[in-house]
């Protein structure tokens, strides 16, 4: 028989979740640069793309056993399916994504996908976007489980708790790591995220994608 879960059970997973994150900062910041002799700030292309390729894997061995953990343990299918959306929800969820876009437009001074092309080249550009495939569903991972947390212990289900938690991990991260302007920015889609999730019904197949539109575009 499953136990009772309760909303830090949640908790725990999410800041698994967010662990994987150090992960990847423990190894550009202290492990690369030993390996490689030189900080992130002089990394050459191939030490970029091999990064990536390590930070992906990290990320993706973590995620997997996080959500099979979720499912078996707690009976928290991830990808069960949601509760068809209305003409309503989809309109909201397209008005998120045109604003989410223009803000990017404005923060970029243009196209970021374009910009990250002619500044990256066909390869490294190829990597970087495996790495935010990756990214985006372990920040999708920290506002599922934030949500799920929440509702437990507040009982309300249509308030985006898990993009408030978004914000607070996600968007501190980069106000540390980045800059301000970045960490206000990252914060703001962290809300859009959250509220995107509940406008979908709950279903990471819509989900994600979206998410991802918004994330990298």
């Amino acid at each position: 028989e499953m136990k009772k879960v309760f909303g830090i059970n949640y908790i725990i997973l999410g800041i698994a979740v967010f662990l994987c994150f150090v992960l990847e900062l423990c190894l550009a910041y202290f492990i690369e640069p030993i390996i490689y002799g030189v900080s992130i700030s002089q990394w050459t292309q191939w030490q970029n793309i091999l990064h990536w390729i390590m930070t992906c894997i990290l990320w993706g061995m973590g995620s997997f056993a996080i959500v099979r953990f979720a499912k078996v343990r707690y009976e928290f299918d991830l990808f069960q399916k949601g509760n068809k959306m209305n003409m309503q929800q989809w309109l909201v969820v397209i008005v998120f994504v045109i604003a989410s876009l223009l803000i990017s437009y404005f923060d970029w001074n243009g196209s970021k996908i374009i910009k990250e092309f002619y500044i990256n080249g066909c390869v490294k550009f190829f990597f970087q976007y495996m790495y935010y495939v990756f990214e985006t569903f372990l920040v999708m991972l920290i506002l599922i489980f934030g949500q799920k947390a929440f509702e437990k212990w507040f009982i309300k289900t249509n308030i985006p708790y898990g993009g408030i938690i978004l914000a607070v991990t996600w968007g501190v991260g980069h106000f540390i790591t980045k800059d301000i302007i970045t960490g206000i920015v990252t914060a703001i889609m962290s809300l859009a995220f959250g509220s995107i999730y509940l406008l979908v019904n709950r279903d990471i197949r819509k989900a994600y994608p979206i998410l991802f539109i918004m994330f990298v575009l």
